[in-house]
């Protein structure tokens, strides 16, 4: 029996440890089923109907008109070191030449999109993660589809229509003020160098890279989106509400997604990398 006992105890030591990563696949999995859900539903023409517009158009105007200026001044600030400094060490080394193209491919390729995804998580989507929780715990999404609304259509979808939309328009916004500021930082308040810089930015920019930069882009904004609020949406409650316990299994949860979001953010960019430089 002792022996037995021995033999089990490293089987059953395993098959803990494993539980984590049991937890993690099926949060991934049902996370993967949540996004399959939600681009259903912006393809569906009843996600368009007037209750559901009102409800689209709200968490659109709130999720970007909210950031839009703080990302904006904070972009032209990052945008205006990054190039003094790459400008200043490129001349340093004698490489000026090179210093348009090394901007262009780190602030523009790399740091905007992944700084606007970053931006949108911690401004928007996790709090609305977080929200949507709070909802489900207290009975608020039950009493809703009583009513005869889904609470899918009304509450989660708007929000992941919102977070996508923002990442999409703040990147945009943003890669255009960093080329404008990285073209007067350069040649000044002038005209004559507008051709060879448009064409070095072409150059940089063809249709293999676009192509890369515009998945990306539109990767981070899913994964920004998708993943906080199929969070929230999946969430097992085990105690009641306002129970002394449910702060740390809310702080748990809100970190499992956290984790989640950021590791696939990582992968993300690790691809881009491969098939930018590789």
């Amino acid at each position: 029996m002792q022996d037995m006992t021995v033999k089990a105890s490293p089987i059953a030591t395993l098959f803990r440890m494993s539980h984590p990563l049991q937890r993690w696949l099926a949060g991934s999995w049902r996370t993967l089923l949540f996004g399959v859900t939600m681009l259903s539903l912006l393809f569906s023409p009843g996600s368009y109907r007037r209750e559901n517009r009102r409800a689209v158009a709200y968490q659109i105007v709130l999720g970007t008109n909210a950031n839009l200026i703080w990302f904006t001044v904070l972009t032209a600030l990052l945008s205006l070191i990054l190039i003094r400094i790459v400008v200043v060490t490129a001349v340093s080394y004698g490489l000026s030449r090179y210093a348009l193209e090394m901007v262009v491919r780190v602030l523009v390729l790399e740091l905007i999109p992944l700084t606007a995804a970053l931006f949108i998580a911690l401004r928007r989507t996790l709090p609305d993660g977080v929200e949507l929780a709070e909802m489900r715990a207290r009975g608020e999404l039950h009493a809703m589809q009583a009513r005869g609304f889904d609470p899918i259509r009304l509450e989660f979808f708007p929000r992941a229509v919102a977070g996508i939309f923002s990442v999409l328009m703040l990147a945009a916004l943003s890669c255009i003020l960093s080329l404008i500021l990285a073209y007067v930082s350069i040649y000044g308040f002038n005209h004559w160098a507008l051709p060879g810089y448009t064409r070095i930015v072409g150059q940089i920019f063809n249709p293999a890279v676009t192509m890369i930069f515009v998945l990306k882009t539109l990767f981070f904004s899913l994964a920004v989106s998708l993943i906080p609020i199929a969070s929230s949406l999946y969430t097992q409650h085990r105690y009641p509400y306002l129970h002394p316990l449910n702060s740390r299994s809310k702080a748990a949860n809100e970190l499992a997604a956290m984790v989640r979001l950021f590791f696939v953010l990582l992968l993300i960019e690790i691809a881009s990398l491969m098939g930018n430089y590789y």
